[in-house]
């Protein structure tokens, strides 16, 4: 084809997603996209509403009808398009606490038809780790669940019903970044297990499915290799490409991240990830300007020029990137987005135990939880959806006994001190529900009305308020 036309710097250039401020086309991004840039990837600051969204795509496509335009889009807790006001769509773990393949792929048609509507190229989604860690800070409610057999039947279902909308799906976070304890937005985390006793089972299913992308986990896993995978030849050829046989575009996880450039660099981690077998390097969750795109097109060229990076491993990465974008021009248009199925979902994922109804007054105290970097500030608990349903609902820790008690938690196993706050509050008030709205593995003691919801999302909020309202 015309790759053999393109000079090192386009190459370079096609191999970068970056992330940009403000919620139109910067002036240099679009210089970049007439250069030759891969991808863009919005995050909730770029989005206002569906229409402003859909232009800014539109606008972006109308530089270069090839540019991937991708986004994290998991639902549940993690959602950019509605950052706002929680997501319409309960997230992996609620899909698979209800564990109906069918189900899942009926969401994830429908967030992919809402994707497909406003343009959207590629999925970074779905989280294919297995939760085997509960303490895990950056998984989680993400995952859908701590078996690597359920993990696998879902995540499957899920690219096959994204896909099945012409949007490119992406299962992360390569080769599974369950196992961990630490966040690797702020530190590197090492994966315990051997990925082989379970990890790599849903990366497989994926493979199976025929998804578009896989991404990269910034993790060490000893069992593979001292480097962490993004930049491990072992995990990303090796594991990846010969051993797995994935042939579709390798998307490294944000290059800024402390647990990759912390101590190399940017350009250097990007470098690095590129040799290792990455194609398309994500950067811009937080830095978000052109020197940065600038920097890592410099650092390719100049590693090419100096024989660190082979030319055909560069022509192959951007060949890549071209390839989805021809895949995604090829898909059929105009999947309907079905009305209703996220809440359908919610309630199906929903477990309760004990008498959690409540009067027409409610007390509703929320206790923080960690905010996770990979979600964001997004709005989540049930006062909203309880107010709907006519309960009148106070948010302060009054102690007023004519009132029902609503304590909303999520993560209580991460947070020992709020786990004590909630038993004493429970030793006061054993008529109180508590509706955990996290991982459920540490119901509090004295919990009489306990409802989990198997995630945040405004939904599941929804389903919650339902139950206490029915």
């Amino acid at each position: 084809g015309s790759q053999g036309m393109s000079s090192p710097h386009q190459l370079a250039l096609r191999c970068i997603l970056p992330g940009f401020a403000g919620t139109s086309m910067p002036e240099w991004v679009r210089r970049r996209v007439d250069e030759g840039l891969g991808g863009v990837v919005l995050f909730g600051r770029n989005i206002e509403h569906r229409d402003q969204v859909r232009a800014l795509v539109a606008s972006l496509h109308a530089e270069r009808a090839g540019l991937l335009v991708a986004i994290d889009e998991e639902g549940g807790d993690v959602t950019r398009l509605e950052a706002r006001t929680g997501s319409s769509y309960p997230g992996n773990l609620a899909l698979g606490a209800a564990d109906d393949p069918t189900l899942t792929a009926e969401v994830a048609r429908a967030m992919g038809a809402e994707l497909a509507d406003i343009g959207i190229d590629l999925d970074l989604a779905p989280v294919a780790d297995v939760n085997s860690n509960p303490l895990n800070p950056v998984v989680g409610v993400r995952s859908f669940g701590a078996n690597p057999e359920l993990v696998a039947r879902h995540t499957a279902a899920w690219v096959d019903g994204l896909q099945g909308t012409g949007v490119a799906a992406c299962a992360k976070h390569f080769p599974g970044h369950g196992d961990t304890e630490a966040d690797s937005h702020v530190e590197l985390p090492f994966a315990a297990a051997d990925p082989r006793r379970g990890a790599l089972q849903p990366f497989e299913a994926a493979i199976e499915a025929g998804v578009r992308a896989v991404m990269s986990a910034h993790i060490v896993v000893p069992a593979l290799d001292t480097a962490p995978a993004t930049i491990s030849p072992r995990v990303m050829t090796g594991l990846l490409r010969d051993e797995l046989g994935f042939d579709g575009l390798a998307v490294s996880d944000g290059l800024d991240m402390r647990a990759l450039s912390g101590e190399r660099g940017i350009a250097e981690a990007a470098v690095l990830a590129l040799i290792a077998g990455c194609d398309a390097l994500c950067v811009g969750g937080g830095p978000s300007g052109q020197e940065v795109v600038d920097e890592i097109a410099a650092a390719l060229i100049e590693a090419v020029r100096r024989g660190r990076l082979s030319e055909a491993r560069l022509e192959q990465a951007a060949g890549r990137v071209d390839a989805l974008a021809s895949w995604r021009a090829a898909q059929p248009r105009g999947a309907v987005e079905a009305e209703g199925v996220g809440l359908r979902a919610a309630r199906r994922a929903i477990t309760r135990q004990g008498s959690v109804r409540v009067s027409d007054h409610a007390v509703v105290m929320r206790l923080g939880s960690l905010p996770s970097i990979a979600a964001g500030d997004v709005p989540w608990g049930v006062a909203e959806a309880l107010a709907a349903r006519g309960v009148d609902v106070v948010e302060s820790e009054a102690d007023r006994k004519d009132h029902s008690l609503v304590v909303v938690v999520r993560d209580l196993h991460r947070l020992p001190a709020q786990r004590e706050a909630v038993e004493e509050i429970l030793a006061r008030r054993p008529d109180a529900v508590v509706v955990d709205m996290g991982v459920p593995v540490c119901k509090p003691r004295g919990a009489a009305g306990y409802i989990a919801t198997h995630g945040s999302a405004r939904v599941c909020g929804q389903a919650a308020a339902e139950l206490m309202r029915g």
